[in-house]
């Protein structure tokens, strides 16, 4: 059974950037999306484990899935429209 249930529409390889890296890339892919896709964000920096929800929490996206594989951190996120304030 495959731990990717949702559809990715495009993959970021983070590994080897520290913080924050993986969070702005993973911010940068994320603004040339479309709202609904998903964007798997692989990274090995330990801190991503904190920083990638807070991001998602903070700029309005979904965090689908958190995990572990490999060393490596994986994090599938889709894109929303940010929360009127």
């Amino acid at each position: 059974m495959s731990k990717h249930p949702n559809k990715v529409a495009v993959e970021l390889d983070a590994t080897g950037l520290m913080c924050p890296m993986p969070v702005l890339r993973a911010r940068r892919f994320l603004d040339d999306m479309t709202v609904g896709e998903i964007l798997q964000v692989t990274a090995s920096d330990p801190a991503s484990v904190h920083d990638m929800p807070a991001f998602c929490r903070m700029a309005g996206h979904k965090l689908l899935m958190a995990y572990v594989e490999d060393d490596n951190y994986i994090f599938e996120i889709e894109k929303c429209l940010p929360a009127e304030t």
